[in-house]
């Protein structure tokens, strides 16, 4: 019994542990909204060559990734009318097996099943015809025109141009930046130029964000963050409260950033942005003061890929965090 009990014990001490082995703004999470990017990985950059898959966001993903995801391989687990009929051939024919009839016996005679077949094969030629017909209609065609360049049509195959932005390695920003062009994952969206002053907001915000977060201020956070990522904030911030623990934050300091995408779509502009920063993260208990996660005298450093948002001339906001 004491043994189990300790068990059982280590067990929730562990899960407190990774719960909390994340703290900071995100928590180690990847969310938020990246316009029509939201499920596409950022293009990786050399303060970043990896991204984390977006793991929760309120832009729901595409009809056919959810049937990809949904539909796995063989023919009887396709769906529409070739998967239900094989299906309900397999069925007839287990049912007639198991009541001792025969394989067949759920179908009828052996002419009823010829005939079955006949019309079976028919109705799929009929359908390959119609779809053959639906494609050769909706393939673009380049004939008396020019074909599209290399980029078009890796955009036009759904490919994803590699390649950021690279800012030498040094901080964000600078009153001297020259402009810097976005690099776009695809066809979605039109690139956009980013100025100086736009990577010394970046900064600023990250920054000004994980100091809120750090003081539990909510309305900061809402102020700076778009209503989808304040709210995600919100949560982490009021399950902390429930346990009785607040995360100190501190110190933060960017050592590294570069641009991974800039663009514009429905309206909005949008800058994915990859940063390598550095500070201290303590998760305390709030009714005595104690330590229970991180030290205060040592800094951690984080890379994560961090996407604004704005209205063309508004202010930059806190659009998604994904994990470098």
């Amino acid at each position: 019994m004491r043994l189990a009990l300790g068990a059982l014990l280590l067990a929730a001490g562990v899960t407190v542990a990774a719960d909390f082995a994340e703290a900071r703004v995100g928590r180690g999470g990847s969310f938020g909204s990246r316009g029509t990017r939201t499920w596409s990985t950022p293009a990786p950059t050399p303060t970043a060559p990896t991204a984390q898959s977006m793991q929760r966001s309120a832009t729901p993903q595409s009809q056919m990734g959810q049937t990809a995801a949904r539909a796995p391989g063989g023919f009887f687990n396709r769906g529409g009318f070739m998967g239900g009929l094989m299906g309900g051939l397999l069925g007839a024919g287990l049912f007639g097996l198991l009541f001792g009839s025969g394989f067949f016996s759920g179908l009828g005679s052996l002419a009823g099943i010829l005939g079955l077949l006949l019309q079976i094969a028919l109705v799929v030629i009929v359908v390959r015809l119609v779809m053959g017909w639906m494609r050769s209609r909706n393939q673009p065609s380049y004939a008396g025109g020019a074909r599209p360049d290399p980029m078009q049509r890796e955009a036009l195959n759904g490919g994803a141009p590699m390649g950021g932005a690279p800012m030498g390695g040094a901080p964000m920003g600078g009153a001297g930046a020259a402009p810097r062009a976005g690099f776009g994952t695809g066809p979605r969206g039109r690139p956009i130029q980013l100025q100086g002053s736009d990577f010394d907001t970046f900064e600023r915000r990250l920054e000004e964000i994980q100091t809120a977060y750090g003081r539990a201020d909510r309305d900061t956070l809402l102020r700076l963050a778009t209503p989808e990522m304040g709210g995600y904030l919100r949560e982490e911030l009021d399950q902390l409260e429930r346990d009785g623990l607040e995360n100190r934050l501190g110190d933060v300091k960017l050592l590294q950033g570069d641009l991974s995408e800039a663009w514009a779509e429905d309206g909005s502009e949008y800058a994915t942005v990859a940063m390598r920063y550095e500070l201290t993260d303590v998760i305390v208990e709030k009714a005595t003061g104690r330590i229970v996660q991180g030290d205060p005298s040592r800094k951690e450093q984080v890379v994560e890929f961090w996407t604004f948002v704005r209205s063309p001339g508004g202010e930059w906001l806190l659009s998604a965090i994904q994990q470098g």
